[in-house]
């Protein structure tokens, strides 16, 4: 391995992933492995992380941890770091990548999404598990790697957390313009206080070595119907989605030693769609 390659390398480092079950945790995982370190995969859904990390352990020589934690529960986060500690005696990285990911409308057509309409209890729950899971992972976990001297955050946001949504992705056809679907609005407060956040954090532990950055990916392809993509595609200069692959390398660079000298960046990689 030469010296550019080292940079990269994450071998005995241990990562922490929240939202561990979901198709992106799977990927921040699969490259924490691929480089080398240890994935803890931290979600409520344990058939979901139990799927996760049976594809780690095919395409990787890892041993990664799965642990069935409530990340808007403080006391359940603790728990977690104390089982993290226990079987590697630190932690090296935390990805706060969880969150609710509010749905446009409910199966029943409703216009729940919609900001005059939108329940109050919604936004709680997505405020909570978005924003308040990640404040509690950062102040555990964070704090572990304070008291370590080294370690780094990484928040994951979103192009909606540089950009406003637009709204025209969403309409249906023969809909009033009342009852129109939209992107709700906690994703939007979410994705953009997770930037605030990462600012926040960037400074708040500097001097005992933790570094924190954001990650802003575009939308992931994953079966979105033929309007949708038609509409969206033109928006974005290279003329189509992410594949759920293609943010590997930012989460590498971001987690490893060839980032050393960055903190406190929110990482654009949308495609270009943010630049129109």
């Amino acid at each position: 391995m030469n010296d550019v390659q080292a940079l990269f390398d994450l071998s005995g480092r241990v990562a922490v992933i929240t939202g561990g079950a979901g198709l992106l945790g799977y990927q921040h995982a699969a490259t924490i492995a691929g480089f080398g370190g240890t994935p803890v995969l931290l979600d409520i859904d344990a058939a979901g992380l139990a799927r996760n990390v049976e594809k780690l352990q095919q395409s990787y020589p890892c041993k990664p941890l799965a642990l069935v934690a409530d990340i808007t529960d403080l006391a359940a986060v603790k728990g977690a770091a104390d089982e993290v500690l226990a079987a590697f005696g630190k932690v090296d990285i935390l990805i706060n990548n969880a969150a609710r990911n509010p749905k446009v409308e409910n199966t029943d057509g409703q216009d729940f999404s919609r900001l005059e309409h939108f329940p109050w209890e919604q936004w709680r729950l997505d405020i909570d598990v978005g924003l308040g899971g990640a404040f509690n992972c950062a102040k555990v976990f964070g704090s572990q790697m304070a008291s370590q001297g080294r370690g780094v955050i990484i928040n994951i946001a979103s192009d909606l957390g540089v950009i406003a949504p637009d709204q025209r992705l969403y309409r249906v056809d023969g809909r009033e313009a009342d009852n129109q679907p939209v992107k709700p609005v906690t994703y939007s407060v979410v994705k953009h206080g997770l930037i605030g956040l990462t600012k926040y954090l960037a400074t708040y532990w500097c001097e005992q070595g933790v570094r924190c950055n954001a990650l802003s990916p575009g939308g992931v392809f994953a079966g979105q119907n033929d309007v949708f993509l038609s509409r969206l595609t033109p928006l974005i200069p290279l003329g189509r989605m992410a594949e759920a692959d293609e943010y590997r390398g930012a989460i590498a660079f971001l987690c490893s030693d060839a980032s050393t000298y960055m903190n406190g960046t929110n990482l654009v990689v949308d495609g270009g769609r943010s630049t129109w």
